[in-house]
This record gives C-alpha cells, structure tokens and sequence, in this order.
C-alpha cells in the first residue's frame, strides 16, 4: 500500500454460523445445521466461503470413501441417481513391490479395518459438488471464490467471524483500479474446514494454544494422476496399494491405483514428509513409481488427463490438538481425521462436520453465542472417528522406529490386538521429531539420480502443473512469505542444498545463480497448487503459506 492510500472500511454480512472451507467436512456441516432447523421449524443462517473458483476445484483425493458419513448425513443417498457415486469396490489388492517384481499379500493376513468392500471409488471433487447442490436447496450460501485470509475477534478475544482478503492489491502491494475491501462474515459460530495445514487453523492453534496436550502433527505429501487407460486394461471396482519401490526401507509412503467408471483409473503416491535425504524428490518418485513393471503397462497406450499434489495429515488420534475455541470449532482434515493405513480421511470428515453441526444448533437452541463448544473435543473420541483413529494410532509411529517392512509388521500386528482384543501392547506411541527437523544436512545424504521423463509414463513437473489448471493473477503479492531470507540463504540453501525444489511438486521454488550473483530465491507463485507441503517441510519453518486472491490456484475438474 503506496502513502496516502489507506485501508477502506470493510463491508458486513451477519450468519449464526460461518463455516470456511467446502470440503466434506464443511458442507457436512451446513448441511446437517439446515436439517436440524428444518425439524425444528427454526431458521438458521448457514454460510460457506471456498477459496477455489468453485466447489471442488480445490479438493483432491484418491479416493476410496468409506460411506458411514455418508449414510448418516443422507440416508437415501444410494437412491439418488444424481449421486456421483458409482462404483464400489470389487476387488482390493496389497502389493509389496520391490525393482523387479512385486508380492500380493493374501486378503486373509490384512487387518478387517483395511478391507475396501463396501466402500466406493469416487472423484471426491465431483462429490462436493454434489452435496453443495444439497446444501443450496437447504438454503445454505455457498461463496466460492472468496479466501478467508483472517480471524475477526471480539473484545473479549471471542472469534465472531472471518474477513475475505483483499482482491486487487499489486504484488508492490499498491492498489490496482479494481481494487476491493475484503468483507468481514460475522456468525455466532465459525467452524474451520480449510484441509490440511489450513492458515486460519495454524492461526487459531497458535493463538490459543489448542495444540498444548498432544503431540507433533505428522504429514506427507499426496501426488495423483488420473488416465483415461484402454478398455482392456480396465477393471471397475479394482483397488490396489502397495510399499516398498522406488522407496527405501528408510523412507515411508506408498501408492494407489483406482479403477472408476468411464476407463478411468486414479494413480497416486503417497511420501511421507518425515524423510530424511534432502535429495529426494517426491514428484520424481512418483514418476519412477509408474515405470514399474506391475503397474507400467496399465498406462501404456493411455492419457493422462489430470495432475494434482497435496498434503495429508498423518499424526492420527495423538496427534488432534484441541478443536474447541471460543466462538467455533476446528473440523475434517483442518483437525487431522485421516486414517493414514487405510489412506482414507473424507468419513471422518464429514462425521466431524455432523458432530459440530448438532454441537452448534443445541448451543444455539440455549440462546447462545461465540462460547466454547468443548464438549466436542470428548464427543469426537467416543465416536466413530475417535474408535477410527485409536485403532491405527501405532501404525506411523512403528514405521517411523522400525522402518517399512518390520514397521508393516508390527503395525499389522497392532491393528489385529485392537481389533480383537481392543488393546496394544505398545500402548500409544509418540512421533518424535516434526517433518521438518527430520530432514538431514546434504553432507550427510547421497543425491539421488532420477530418470529424465519419457513423456509418455512419466512426464516433468511444467506439464504436469499445465493439468491441473492451475492459475493466479500474477500482478498480486507472493502469497508464499519467506520470514528470513538470509536464513534461507544460510541454512535451506548452503546446509540442505536447496531441497524446496525437490520437495515442492509443481516447481515453485528455484535457486538462481546468474553472472557469478550469490544464489537468488525465487519463488514461482503462479505455479502453487496450494499443497502446503513447504509449509510443513522447509528445515527452518521459514515459509509461511497464506491465502492468495479468490479463484487462485488449481482447478480440478474430476479429483
């Protein structure tokens, strides 16, 4: 903002509930608000703001859902011939890969909580698109291309809403002629629903110290493909995972492939970002992965139609800090309800926006406003999500300790006593460090050779950005903000080698060396997909990443 220019007054608009994010969780949450005023012949104002340019634009996921939000949200559901929900599973495959070949274990050896049948392969975009249809005729508002960039609070430090970012401020931060105040969105209660690593959510945890009592969040990064594969490659309802190659025993993560409808197929690799070689490149994994003879001749005569890459949160049921605020709750992946085994989150999702939905509208029933709704925080442990999580709790822990292999194991091992037995002998295991302070100095790592892409398998991170149709204006401020460049300079670039442009899957980040210049950081904001990945990985907790204008960012049309 140039002198003289100074900050309007921002507009208003008045809800009971607020609710930032349209994902699962969110409209889950809208949704069930609205049929509970509706049985009880009350009115209640619901809306939902989305940072993408539409529902769903923003949501990518395998996926495999498992339908018990589902079934307890819409009942009906299967009845709807709208529901973009048409294939269950069939056959589920776990794979253990090594360079050469690979083992499928037997179904029978596989805990009951990872088996798939009853479970469905969707496009969990096209699937929000859907229940916004359903939260709109409820008479929910649904604002999509409006970024929650901030907390409004009360005197009383009660948080009453959110503000929308400014739009039109020049990257000189000097505003341009279509130049708008951000509105403020006032609502009895405000429930957060931003996913993974939301800024709003790192906001309140910090403020409040939700995250006091538990521990380390945990998280890895999600790449997906979709393909259109010859008819005779295809096999609806088909699920398979696997472990091990391109990975090392040493690096934990694995991959996916989903059959849907229409010749479609979902691959995707999962790298969890507690990896220590500052070399590796989860994108080029990723890459290396598809290239293997199990899985290489699925694609091979096929189009790849979308790419997308994403964090997931990992830390599981001991990791949840408190979700309770004065004046809202924190739900879905802005929680870290995944079940990171079963590589599934979007149940948990929308059985927590169900939860705080009927939290909301008993608080509102008392004539209450903007308190502390922290009977949630026991409500989600004795429920589905809470007896969810606490039979997984060990498995990320126990790869972490033992590595891949044995840590499958003794994981497969803990999920068989607390299913059966309902009880671990290694009680509830700690994570240690964070993501970030795992990565190891680049003296201490080798670098790691990818293979150059053939464009055909296995395609570089430009094309591959291009799919995702992923777009901002350019003449805006770099949503990406680098507290200490010289810290940047000192310990990313010269102690780690300059991993960000590694880890980064849509070529955001680049060291420049130009007429013998020191290296220069340079930060391709255009390219964001909004994973969030350094965020959580950049050794220093030196990039912060917020909000960008409205509408930026990818558009998916189908993950």
């Amino acid at each position: 903002m140039s002198e003289g220019e100074t900050l309007a007054e921002r507009e208003s608009m008045e809800f009971d509930v607020v609710i930032v994010g349209g994902g699962p969780a969110g409209l889950s949450a809208a949704i069930r608000i609205k049929q509970q005023a509706e049985e009880k012949g009350e009115d209640i104002s619901v809306v939902v703001l989305e940072k993408g340019s539409e529902i769903g634009a923003h949501i990518l996921s395998g996926a495999v859902i498992d339908p018990i939000g589902l079934d307890r949200l819409l009942p009906d559901w299967r009845k709807d011939e709208t529901a973009p929900i048409k294939t269950p599973v069939t056959d589920d495959h776990f794979n253990l890969f090594g360079p050469a070949g690979s083992i499928r274990l037997p179904n029978f050896l596989m805990p009951k909580l990872m088996n798939n049948h009853g479970n469905y392969i969707v496009s969990l975009g096209n699937v929000c698109r859907w229940l916004a249809e359903k939260a709109e005729a409820l008479g929910v508002e649904i604002y999509p291309g409006f970024a929650a960039a901030e907390v409004l609070y009360d005197d009383a430090g009660k948080v009453i809403g959110v503000a929308t970012g400014d739009m039109g401020i020049a990257r000189d931060g000097t505003h341009k002629d279509g130049y708008m105040r951000g509105m403020a969105l006032l609502g009895k209660y405000t429930l957060i629903s931003e996913g993974v690593r939301g800024s709003l959510a790192k906001t309140l945890i910090d403020k409040f110290d939700l995250d006091r009592d538990c521990d380390h969040p945990k998280f890895g990064i999600g790449i997906k493909e979709l393909w259109e594969v010859e008819p005779s490659k295809h096999k609806p309802g088909l699920v398979q995972h696997s472990m091990g190659w391109p990975l090392d025993d040493k690096t934990q993560g694995g991959s996916f492939l989903y059959h849907l409808e229409d010749n479609q197929v979902a691959v995707g690799f999962v790298v969890n970002l507690n990896y220590q070689n500052p070399y590796l490149s989860p994108f080029d994994e990723f890459q290396r992965f598809k290239t293997h003879a199990g899985v290489k001749e699925i694609f091979e005569g096929g189009k790849r139609i979308s790419y997308g890459a994403r964090a997931i949160t990992e830390g599981g049921y001991q990791s949840v800090p408190k979700l309770s605020f004065p004046g809202g709750l924190i739900i879905g992946c802005s929680a870290g309800f995944v079940n990171v085994p079963r590589i599934k989150g979007s149940h948990n999702a929308m059985l927590s926006g169900i939860l705080a939905a009927e939290a909301v509208v008993e608080s509102l029933g008392r004539g209450e406003a903007n308190e502390e709704l922290d009977q949630f925080d026991a409500a989600w442990r004795k429920s589905e999500i809470g007896k969810d999580l606490w039979k997984v709790r060990n498995v990320k822990p126990l790869q972490t300790k033992f590595g891949s292999l044995l840590g499958m194991v003794f994981g497969g091992f803990d999920m068989w006593t607390n299913e059966l037995m309902g009880f671990s002998l290694f009680g509830t295991m700690k994570h240690g460090k964070t993501d970030a302070a795992s990565l190891k100095p680049a003296k201490d790592c080798k670098k790691i050779d990818y293979p150059k892409p053939d464009g055909k398998i296995s395609f570089d991170k430009l094309s591959s950005v291009f799919l995702s149709n992923t777009n901002h204006e350019e003449d805006q401020p770099i949503h990406l903000k680098v507290r200490d460049e010289t810290l940047q300079k000192l310990s990313e670039h010269d102690v780690y080698d300059g991993p960000s442009n590694r880890y980064c899957p849509a070529g955001v980040y680049e060291w420049v060396e130009e007429n013998g210049e020191p290296p220069r950081f340079q930060i391709n904001a255009q390219n964001c997909v909004h994973c969030k990945t350094c965020d959580i990985k950049d050794p220093n907790g030196n990039i912060t990443w917020t909000v960008p204008e409205g509408t930026g960012g990818p558009n998916y049309p189908n993950m």
